[in-house]
């Protein structure tokens, strides 16, 4: 294990908060080294808020081409690719990567690639290297975890959503909050059969009550399956399909 030289400033995590950091003390002549294991700019990114609003923006086209008739617009509707959408956007997001690693680059950070842990309150180690600090700044976020119930294996985090290779005819989204809902709407908007399992009486908890009921509607409307009260107890293989076991003594088959 070696030892590196001395810095003022250790980053660990190269998302949105620990790429900032570092960008702002390196400006005002810090040393600074920042440790990332996977691709630059976090969360949001690579697994959230850029990917998942450009897959947003083309599930929205469907109802687009279904309301152009009424204005006098009549073509055969196009066929959607799911693999050409998933190539635009991934090609998208390594753009953005670049550009993260282009502005810690210009702003004097030195970037290690691999996943760092801490020796003490002043070391850090990463490769095998041990890299001291006057300050060390943890900004590693979050992760998505599986649902704890028996068959939770079966059951895909958020982040797999983002790996689909190819559009299931049934899916479940388990959740209640803006993000399960946007999965809902993308999939919905894509032509498949959705079923939102939630465990409270109302969506978008924390939300004003007006936008709840309107949003609720608007789901409704669009043939998303509410099932409000409910919770997942289990879930099965069935062939190439999963069977959810709900708390109101359904069972639900999808093959998400």
């Amino acid at each position: 294990m070696g030892q590196f030289a001395s810095v003022d400033l250790f980053v660990i995590g190269g998302g949105s908060g620990g790429v900032r950091a570092a960008r702002i003390a390196a400006g005002l002549g810090a040393s600074v080294v920042l440790a990332e294991a996977g691709p630059m700019g976090g969360t949001c990114v690579n697994v959230g808020c850029v990917p998942k609003k450009l897959m947003v923006y083309a599930s929205a086209f469907s109802s687009t081409f279904d309301d152009a008739v009424g204005f006098g617009w009549s073509a055969q509707r196009p066929a959607f690719s799911l693999s050409a959408l998933k190539r635009a956007r991934d090609n998208e997001v390594t753009r953005l990567n670049g550009i993260y690693d282009r502005m810690l680059e210009n702003a004097g950070v030195k970037v290690v690639r691999g996943r760092a842990a801490l020796v003490d309150g002043q070391n850090v180690t990463v490769n095998g290297e041990v890299y001291t600090a006057r300050k060390i700044l943890i900004a590693t976020g979050g992760q998505s975890v599986r649902l704890a119930v028996p068959g939770g294996e079966l059951i895909d985090t958020s982040d797999a959503f983002f790996e689909m290779e190819t559009l299931p005819r049934r899916a479940a989204v388990i959740g209640g909050g803006y993000i399960a809902l946007e999965f809902a709407t993308i999939l919905c908007g894509l032509g498949v059969a959705v079923t939102l399992i939630h465990r409270s009486g109302a969506i978008l908890r924390g939300f004003d009550q007006e936008v709840r009921d309107f949003v609720g509607a608007q789901l409704s409307d669009s043939s998303v399956d509410l099932r409000l009260n409910t919770e997942v107890l289990m879930a099965t293989a069935v062939s190439d399909e999963v069977s959810l076991t709900l708390s109101n003594g359904d069972s639900l088959l999808v093959d998400r």
